[in-house]
């Protein structure tokens, strides 16, 4: 299935501005009191919880730890995916203060609820300098066994074709860019797939090929196409992810960012796909420049 009522967050200590990513991140910005952003942080953090529990997601939530230092932890689905295989994915991450995200007591906390067969490490291609960043790097159309990637410093063709290799799954690479001609970093930034309907910024995928290609991957497997602007982009409009609530209702989560930036006719063109849910997370944007689909790794994991 595209989606799960199985969601993994990961509680901020020490969140704040990562200057390590932001050389490739157009999308951060630093505030002056980075005290008072990580106490608001874990404000915005406990109240979008709040809302996914509030909607009937299972949200399971393990806190970071002070050391070592890691400012982006609350962006899980960067260095981890969970497959319906049973699989679990580890991925080489651009950033060395990212690489210690990764927490093998995490993955044994999960399996004391889900099943896991086999643990797949892609971190060694960090010594080769090539990195691929979970599901910030690629969408995955896990229906369809389609990965849609956006090639940047943090996404390489080899190391996607190792995670294709593995899991069967086809890659649609693409360059993107936004509105100043920047590589955007993450796919997940300008496109959300859901079990019926696609979110992307066609706009920032500037080769009319490639853009065509994209398209009609999405037309074939019957995608309805959302298309928003740099504009919306920016506000994350991009950053959503559909899920299930326990009674099987399809949510699609998003920041209240994204969702104010949205049309009238979008969010009711949204919304034949599944109810908007929204919570107020913008500390973590503008420091984080990462969004509501970054701050939840899906957990296709069986229960056990």
């Amino acid at each position: 299935m595209q989606s799960t009522n199985n969601i993994l967050m990961i509680r901020p200590v020490n969140f704040g501005f990562n200057a390590q990513t932001a050389e490739s991140n157009a999308f951060q910005i630093q505030q002056a009191d980075q005290q008072a952003v990580q106490q608001k942080a874990l404000q915005e953090f406990d109240g979008f919880v709040a809302v996914l529990r509030q909607n009937g997601v299972n949200v399971t939530v393990i806190d970071d730890t002070p050391e070592p230092h890691t400012p982006d932890s609350i962006f899980p689905n960067n260095w981890v995916s969970f497959h319906d295989t049973s699989d679990i994915f580890l991925y080489p991450m651009q950033a060395e203060n990212r690489r210690l995200e990764r927490r093998e007591d995490i993955i044994r906390q999960l399996e004391d609820n889900f099943k896991a067969n086999h643990l797949i490490d892609l971190s060694r291609f960090e010594a080769k300098n090539q990195f691929l960043e979970g599901t910030g790097s690629m969408v995955l159309d896990r229906d369809n066994k389609i990965a849609y990637a956006c090639l940047s410093p943090r996404t390489d063709a080899e190391v996607l074709k190792a995670f294709c290799d593995y899991t069967g799954y086809k890659a649609v690479t693409f360059d993107a860019f936004d509105q100043n001609g920047k590589a955007i970093y993450h796919t997940n930034v300008l496109m959300c797939i859901g079990s019926l309907f696609a979110v992307i910024c066609l706009d920032s995928i500037t080769d009319p090929k490639e853009k065509e290609t994209v398209i009609q991957s999405l037309k074939t497997t019957g995608k309805q196409i959302i298309d928003i602007s740099f504009e919306q982009m920016n506000h994350f409009a991009g950053n959503m992810l559909e899920v299930n609530n326990a009674d099987g209702e399809t949510l699609i989560v998003m920041s209240q960012a994204a969702y104010n930036s949205l049309t009238d006719a979008q969010r009711t063109e949204l919304s034949a796909f599944g109810k908007l849910v929204y919570a107020d997370i913008n500390t973590i944007e503008t420091n984080g420049g990462g969004s509501a689909r970054c701050m939840m790794a899906e957990v296709h994991l069986g229960e056990v």
